[in-house]
């Protein structure tokens, strides 16, 4: 199947993400085209159009404009994709934010963000510090997704805002990641990034065309999931399906189902339930599905190996990152190997380096850096850390690989004590912080393990004040941390022990737990 790429026409010197999804110059043929299903209802990219109108003036009519943050604590829906584009038009930046973040990261990103403008799920607004708007001059507009007519409200009755003046280089919006230090740091991007992972990766490897349903696991607020459901989708001329809630392996075999997806998005550990699922005698059907495509963290060769067994489809694995916005490396179709990541997409540069940053030779390990149109334009108000992360125009991205003569990328792991689980920062630092503010807890380090699906995990190892160091107590310290983190960061796995392993300056010797980590 060819990818399409007719449907998108590209001004060279003014350029704006909205119009290069939804310009006047696309084909009118698309227009009557079912852009999105949600819930029971089908949303046509001419209704799309008058959704983004509707939300361009909703934003306008705060008194916002060029530069201004608008941010997003909103579902997967099509308010997600009309306030994402919307505030693309008028030349402001969005910033979408993970709905599982407590109420102090969303606090701490506004804040940091300088957010004017917050369009909440109304559900979720016990999410906020009533102080929020008063203290920070920062509006709140609510909504119900799951519940507004889109067909009611999405007519193209309303005049068009004019478009702001914006180029490939104009900042466009800012995705928050923990990333390597555990406090949350915006990552931004430009109006022409979202473009070049759509005419680089999306061209050569998805190559989707306008019959195609896209459904993605991953969410908006997440890098990969923006590309997943709002770029790639888009910019063919194809459907993509949305889902607002959480699903368990066995909603989501019904949804595939029930929904026909030809292309389906996920991380290693959602391939691994669905796997899981169907061992349990569970009914799975992918016959819909011509290509599967996994990122976030390194999938495991059993897993793509069983999966290939199941379904007889390959699962396209690749590695990106918030900082270039989405797949870099990636396997293809006919082209896939148990294990790796695949070989440098069209577009990009890659190379390994050592600590003095020469190139290592061929199957040497070193540490990943890369190099593209779609890298970030830096870190919000971290210069420092925009300095230390790109060189030259190359991203460090913390991670060390080995390549084969033949291009074939494996990933070896990360070059700090940050891992990923579940395609999901975790950092130890913020993980160890909650656990020893409880009671019975001295002292507790995180480092990386995995399970026994070969999937990557948390691992605490703990120093208990005194008493009992059972099971149960195990458990009342996993049910703790659940109160204060998201799932994904909360320990699987906790280990008691008398002391923690130091150096002679007292830190903690983490390699060696992460030694013992891989020994158990």
């Amino acid at each position: 199947m060819e990818y399409n790429r007719s449907l998108v026409s590209v001004d060279p010197i003014h350029f704006n993400l909205c119009d290069y999804f939804l310009g006047d110059e696309r084909p009118h043929e698309i227009g009557d085209r079912t852009a999105m299903e949600f819930c029971d209802s089908r949303i046509t990219y001419n209704q799309l159009r008058a959704e983004v109108d509707y939300w361009e003036h909703q934003i306008l009519s705060r008194g916002l404009g060029q530069g201004d943050r608008v941010a997003l604590l909103l579902y997967d829906s099509p308010a997600f994709i009309a306030c994402f584009l919307a505030a693309a038009s008028v030349g402001a930046i969005c910033v979408p934010i993970n709905t599982f973040l407590h109420g102090h990261d969303v606090a701490f990103i506004l804040s940091d963000s300088g957010a004017r403008l917050l369009i909440i799920e109304s559900e979720l607004e016990d999410r906020l510090n009533l102080s929020v708007e008063s203290e920070n001059g920062c509006t709140i507009l609510k909504v119900d997704t799951r519940t507004r007519d889109w067909l009611e409200i999405g007519t193209p009755d309303r005049k068009r805002a004019p478009r702001a003046e914006t180029t490939r280089e104009t900042p466009a919006f800012l995705l928050y990641t923990s990333g390597s230090t555990g406090t949350p740091k915006g990552v931004l991007h430009l109006h022409g990034s979202i473009a070049f992972t759509v005419e680089s990766y999306a061209a050569s490897v998805l190559r989707l065309i306008g019959v195609d349903r896209v459904f993605s696991s991953s969410r908006m607020f997440f890098a990969y999931g923006l590309g997943n459901s709002l770029s790639f989708p888009l910019a063919a001329g194809a459907t993509v399906i949305l889902e607002p809630g959480r699903m368990s392996a066995e909603r989501l075999a019904r949804f595939i189902a029930e929904r026909e997806p030809t292309v389906f998005f996920g991380v290693p550990g959602v391939y691994q339930s669905i796997l899981d699922y169907r061992l349990s005698g569970g009914p799975v059907d992918f016959s819909s599905v011509r290509l599967c495509v996994s990122a976030g963290e390194a999938l495991p060769a059993k897993i793509f190996e069983d999966w290939e067994g199941e379904f007889g489809l390959a699962i396209l694995d690749g590695i990106g990152s918030t900082e270039m916005l989405h797949i870099f490396i990636s396997n293809r179709e006919g082209n896939s190997r148990a294990g790796s990541s695949g070989s440098v997409v069209d577009g990009y540069e890659a190379k390994l380096v050592d600590d003095g940053g020469g190139e290592v030779g061929g199957n040497e390990l070193g540490n990943l850096w890369v190099r593209g149109g779609s890298a970030t334009a830096g870190y919000w108000n971290r210069p420092e850390l925009t300095e230390q992360t790109i060189k030259d125009g190359w991203v460090r991205t913390g991670d060390v690989y080995r390549r084969e003569e033949d291009g074939f990328f494996f990933h070896i792991g990360r070059s700090d004590d940050c891992f990923k689980v579940r395609g999901l920062w975790v950092s130890p630092i913020e993980v160890e912080s909650v656990l020893i503010s409880y009671d019975a807890v001295s002292e507790a380090a995180v480092v990386s393990a995995v399970d026994d699906s070969g999937l990557a995990t948390a691992r605490a190892y703990v120093v208990i004040r005194q008493g009992e160091r059972g099971e149960s107590l195990k458990e009342e310290i996993r049910r703790f941390a659940g109160l204060w983190l998201p799932q994904y960061k909360v320990p699987s796995q906790i280990e008691f022990i008398e002391e923690m392993p130091r150096t002679s300056t007292g830190k903690v010797q983490r390699y060696k737990l992460r030694a013992e980590s891989r020994r158990s």
